[in-house]
């Protein structure tokens, strides 16, 4: 049983404790045959699970309360516990719920009462699969490259380029897109859109298989026509508008990365306390001891970055940049290194395919890119550290 122990720290209240329990008790339940025929059929099963985060409420903390939501707005401590209890028991079920959180979020934060009204009840039931399309061929972390076009055309938008790496490609019933139109140089030109599964114009070029499987696609938009009413905020404010999604949603990456950890050090304690060899357990030699002394080390320095992140976002701060790349960056680095040690633990078993820790492998080494590389992070880190020595007051200009 994974340590629950953090659950007592200040950063969380009497609410989020009983989330926990919560949550703990239904994935428990719930998930476990769900797993089975994840890859057999990946679109079946996701859209499943995202059906079932619905209807038994889970997707309400990805809304506000305006739209039938569980909080005022976005709770990231809430947000970051149902991750980190879903990896835990399963990568996918993370995803779906993470997925519709990210594409919906820029809705929530800057969308219009029209926008809210025509696509947050969707998400929030699980009736509607949300995406978020920022990545393209040329520009994944460097958000100021993007390249495609959006141009005002009457009263709509034409959107012109492509989208690559997008979650949820494929099976998701709308897209929120960033795109050039123009305002400025650079950054400072993007405008953010949602944009229809359906809309003409736009096509599923791939889908991409990868490592752990996720429903991945290059989305191709060609002379796609989007109603003007489908802008987000207003034009020019999408750079904004995707780093505050992120502000968000990069803590409860480490979250997820945290789940996967915790799932690795429980199934090496396990492990090592039944294994014999030479005439006692794995448990009982020193440098197995060493490791998991590690392990347990790693996990708890991510938990603590991981809430102090989200507690610091929740607790009113504009942006959290530092913080929550600081989470990011820590908790996926740690739990690869956590994992690593758990397959070593568990020998040419751990490299088995379909042994819990062989899947782990595999479900974390993609959290170290997505959402902003490692090496990013420590670009933003290195930035804002810099700009509070000096004592600028420019912290937040990552």
């Amino acid at each position: 049983m994974p340590d629950r122990s953090f659950l007592s720290w200040p950063f969380l209240d009497d609410a989020h404790r009983d989330l926990a329990g919560e949550i703990e008790s239904w994935a428990a339940a719930e998930l476990a045959p769900l797993a089975h025929g994840a890859e057999r059929d990946l679109d079946g099963t996701c859209r499943t699970l995202v059906r079932r985060l619905g209807e038994d409420g889970w997707l309400r903390r990805v809304v506000p309360a305006s739209h039938g939501g569980a909080a005022e707005r976005l709770d990231v401590r809430s947000l970051c516990l149902i991750r980190e209890t879903l990896a835990r028991h399963l990568g996918l079920a993370d995803f779906s719920f993470a997925m519709q959180g990210l594409g919906s979020a820029p809705i929530s934060l800057f969308g219009g009462r029209d926008l809210k009204d025509r696509y947050l009840p969707g998400v929030r039931d699980g009736r509607a699969i949300a995406a978020f399309a920022l990545s393209e061929p040329d520009a994944g972390s460097d958000v100021a490259a993007t390249a495609t076009t959006a141009i005002r055309d009457g009263g709509d938008w034409v959107l012109d380029g492509a989208k690559t790496w997008i979650s949820n490609g494929g099976i998701a019933d709308h897209y929120v897109v960033f795109a050039r139109t123009g305002e400025a140089p650079g950054a400072k030109g993007l405008s953010a859109f949602v944009v229809d599964a359906d809309a003409p114009g736009l096509e599923i070029a791939e889908r991409i298989e990868v490592t752990a499987p996720h429903p991945l696609a290059t989305l191709r938009f060609a002379g796609c026509r989007v109603p003007g009413d489908r802008l987000i905020g207003r034009p020019g404010e999408g750079f904004r508008i995707a780093m505050a999604t992120l502000d968000v949603f990069r803590s409860t990456v480490g979250a997820a990365a945290l789940g996967f950890a915790r799932r690795a050090l429980d199934e090496a304690l396990t492990r090592a306390a039944s294994r014999r060899i030479f005439g006692a357990t794995l448990a009982d030699l020193q440098l197995v001891q060493a490791k998991l002394a590690d392990m347990a080390v790693e996990v708890d320095a991510a938990a603590l970055l991981v809430y102090r992140a989200a507690w610091t976002k929740d607790g009113g701060a504009e942006r959290v940049t530092r913080e929550a790349s600081m989470a990011k960056l820590y908790a996926t680095e740690a739990a690869q290194r956590v994992i690593d040690a758990a397959v070593q633990i568990f020998g040419g078993l751990g490299v088995t395919r379909g042994v819990p820790v062989e899947e782990l492998y595999r479900e974390i080494r993609p959290l170290r890119i997505y959402e902003g590389a490692s090496e990013v992070q420590k670009i933003v880190i290195a930035r804002q550290t810099l700009a509070a020595h000096a004592g600028d007051g420019e912290r937040t200009k990552a």
